[in-house]
């Protein structure tokens, strides 16, 4: 039983930190944006396919490929965006987040159209799992992990370090403010959006780097994307990280009493719990 908890922590861990990214781009938008962007889902999928493509016919290593995943993803977010969520966003949240999820639904059968539905996988190497203690942990899932601690590092330093990512924080903080100040909203709404988006493509990816991939990847972990945000803060980029393990750990650690199929209910619970408890989140609304 010891060993089997320790697995389960260990897999939970990797789980949450690859959740964490796209869960910082659905906090990220929805801190300059003001509404919840379930269109993550389908871009999340856009960028495991456009991964897909560089890894499994241009013959681009998996690490390099996710590059290809972040641009690809990245721009079609910001195309959407201006073409269909931006003429909506003055309606308000709800009708905003409503088109989100229509969106979601007709690119996730484009996707359908182009790749059709058969379940696709990297062309990977295979490897034999390490072994340390009776806990197992595959070379893949490893380097899934460097890539998505290299992904949040790399936009903690941009946002932390940089006169841009110092702009989205002001708008994200005050937009009125950060207008009178000289600050372009609609380019920083931009810049949000392609790299919001851009890390959903990345998370896409790295999930379906783990297992394979099908027009509806996106679509089963947008609910632990949301679980994540919520937990940890809705517009706190540290809350998502800490949401995202917090619903990595649980998630794994339901499979003890629970059948693999149940296991997003547990998404469901976290954002019950949150809400009644501490509607803020972990850390509190908007600590970008």
């Amino acid at each position: 039983m010891g060993s089997e908890l320790a697995q389960l922590l260990v897999n939970g861990l990797v789980a949450g930190i690859v959740l964490a990214v796209p869960a910082i781009g659905f906090t990220a938008i929805y801190a300059v944006l003001r509404f919840p962007n379930f269109a993550l889902a389908s871009h999340a999928t856009i960028g495991a396919f456009a991964g897909y493509v560089a890894n499994a016919t241009l013959g681009w290593p998996a690490w390099a490929a996710v590059s290809v995943a972040f641009v690809v993803a990245g721009i079609a977010g910001v195309v959407n965006d201006q073409l269909v969520l931006r003429p909506l966003r003055p309606a308000g949240a709800l009708t905003t987040a409503i088109g989100a999820v229509a969106l979601t639904i007709v690119l996730e059968n484009v996707v359908r159209f182009v790749f059709g539905n058969d379940l696709r996988g990297y062309a990977l190497p295979i490897r034999r799992d390490w072994q340390w203690a009776g806990i197992r942990i595959g070379p893949q899932q490893v380097e899934n992990l460097a890539i998505a601690v290299a992904a949040m590092l790399a936009v903690f330093v941009f946002l932390g370090f940089t006169r841009t990512g110092k702009a989205m924080r002001a708008v994200a903080d005050d937009p009125t403010l950060a207008g009178l100040k000289g600050i372009d909203a609609e380019r920083v709404a931009r810049l949000t959006s392609f790299g919001g988006m851009g890390l959903a493509g990345v998370g896409g990816m790295l999930l379906g780097l783990d297992t394979t991939i099908d027009p509806l990847t996106g679509f089963r972990v947008i609910l632990s994307v949301f679980a994540a945000a919520v937990v940890g803060g809705l517009g706190s980029i540290p809350g998502a990280v800490v949401g995202a393990l917090t619903i990595g750990v649980a998630e794994e650690l339901s499979l003890i009493s629970l059948a693999p199929a149940y296991r997003t209910a547990v998404g469901f619970v976290a954002i019950l719990l949150v809400l009644t408890l501490r509607p803020r989140g972990l850390l509190g609304e908007r600590a970008y």
